[in-house]
């Protein structure tokens, strides 16, 4: 049985003073062991979260890094440094860096392939617009994400898929239950015809729009490993219901 993960991705949020008391509110929640839980925080906060979370149960990560190794790239965060920084995991091929940052599936597997030489475990987002849903290529689309780095790099069963569907991000739009499995199925069919070895090993997690009215519903689909949280990761008792539902 796949152990459920709930990952925040606070994005560009934050400041020291707001960190502290979100992490005040989560770091003793009473399903944390219970289910694996990683905060994400923008680069600049990686060292105060990771002292203010040091002696619990949340684990670290990194919203992103580079394509490249260390050396003349100004302004870019190695995944090596975020390793140093005592991350454990990374978020990459967001729909966000996609869509704004141009970012495309040969750039991502080259992220991912730098994130595993350096020991962290790649959250891989990968979904469908609302165009591709509309013209029936939501799966077509999803799918090809995937195979894009998995067939560039080994994957292992410590990776972690994070299905999201474009339209459902930021907009309060969430697909539902069954349309989440349906997709979520198919990424692990998909997995399972290539890598048939971790294909019941690894965790796909819901990525649009989750919150505690939604999460106890989701993660009751067999093939929903967890959630991928934005919005609601910044709100301690939003986030810590959330966890609590993907115990029950």
């Amino acid at each position: 049985m796949r152990k459920k993960l709930i990952a925040g991705n606070w994005k560009s949020n934050g400041s020291l003073e707001r960190n502290k008391a979100l992490l005040e509110g989560i770091v003793n929640a009473k399903a944390l062991g219970s289910v694996d839980v990683v905060v994400c925080p923008p680069f600049p906060y990686l060292q105060s979260v990771e002292s203010a979370v040091s002696d619990s149960m949340i684990e670290l990560g990194s919203q992103n890094c580079s394509a490249t190794e260390d050396g003349a790239y100004t302004g870019e965060v190695s995944a090596k440094m975020c390793a140093d920084m005592k991350c454990s995991w990374v978020i990459l091929g967001h729909s966000e860096r996609r869509a704004l940052y141009a970012e495309n599936d040969e750039v991502i597997a080259c992220k991912v392939k730098r994130a595993v030489e350096s020991g962290l475990a790649p959250i891989l987002c990968v979904g469908e617009t609302l165009a591709d849903r509309e013209s029936g290529r939501a799966e077509e689309v999803t799918l090809k994400q995937l195979d894009a780095v998995f067939m560039s790099v080994q994957p292992d069963d410590s990776w972690v898929v994070a299905y999201e569907p474009v339209w459902a991000i930021g907009t309060g739009k969430t697909a539902s239950p069954e349309d989440a499995q349906s997709m979520h199925k198919a990424l692990r069919n998909n997995i399972r015809k290539h890598f048939p070895q971790i294909a019941d090993k690894i965790r796909i997690l819901y990525g649009g729009s989750v919150k505690s009215s939604n999460a106890k519903e989701l993660f009751s689909m067999p093939d929903v490993d967890g959630a991928l949280v934005g919005g609601a990761s910044l709100v301690s008792e939003e986030f810590v219901s959330i966890i609590e539902a993907a115990v029950e």
